[in-house]
């Protein structure tokens, strides 16, 4: 939080428009990895405006999709995935590539909290396209996890092998925040499935490497889980 707004701060300070709008995207997305929905609009609207302002199309379509991930925390589901979808679609269509499985498996997840779990798994199916033909893998752990959040609408095993799928891929990138939060997943399925020794275990295993970020949303959810379980 305070390296975000200082970050913005010197920005502006400089007065160049391109930097700030670099930094009010990146600002908004420490806030959506904080899964803080409300200050990633904030700042996502600001760089909007701005790079509408002043004709960068890259970053204001970015924002766009940031946009959409805020309105679906906020509870606007069809609304966020619409703006989502609009979003990417301008963005791909500047050229631009790098980023796109982010913004994917933002909308996958937009999709399962709808409920919309047909549509979810298509988008990660093309989701599974692009880091074939961009080696794009930064965020190949989170479509698992996601994947597994959809599976489970269908079927509790699929959806436990790509939970611990999504655990690997994050751990052999050291992706640390991402196999929490696919441990996360999973522990609450091995909750549900009353095997809390498991779910205990791993989930306290994970937990205890962590030496700062106890503030956020992930590590907390953790904690109450672990107290959940005994």
């Amino acid at each position: 939080m305070a390296g975000s707004q200082a970050a913005l701060e010197l920005a502006r300070d400089l007065a160049i428009p391109h930097v700030t709008a670099y930094a009010l995207i990146f600002a908004a997305e420490i806030h959506l990895n904080r899964r803080e929905a409300a200050l990633a609009r904030e700042r996502a609207e600001a760089a909007i405006a701005l790079s509408l302002e002043e004709g960068f199309p890259l970053l204001s379509t970015w924002g766009a999709i940031l946009r959409g991930w805020s309105q679906v925390e906020q509870g606007q589901w069809q609304a966020g995935i619409d703006q989502i979808r609009e979003g990417l679609t301008a963005y791909r269509a500047t050229g631009a590539e790098v980023w796109v499985t982010h913004f994917l498996a933002l909308l996958a997840e937009a999709c399962e909290k709808a409920g919309q779990t047909a549509e979810g798994l298509d988008v990660l199916q093309a989701a599974g396209g692009v880091i074939e033909k961009n080696q794009e893998h930064i965020y190949e752990a989170e479509l698992h996890r996601i994947r597994g959040l959809l599976l489970l609408r269908q079927e509790t095993a699929a959806a436990e092998a790509a939970f611990e799928k999504a655990i690997g891929v994050a751990r052999c990138q050291g992706a640390r925040s991402l196999e929490l939060r696919a441990m996360l997943s999973l522990a609450r399925l091995w909750q549900q499935q009353g095997r809390l020794d498991d779910a205990r275990q791993g989930l306290a295993t994970l937990c205890s490497g962590f030496t700062e970020g106890m503030d956020t949303p992930d590590l907390i959810d953790a904690r109450a889980l672990l107290d959940e379980l005994g």
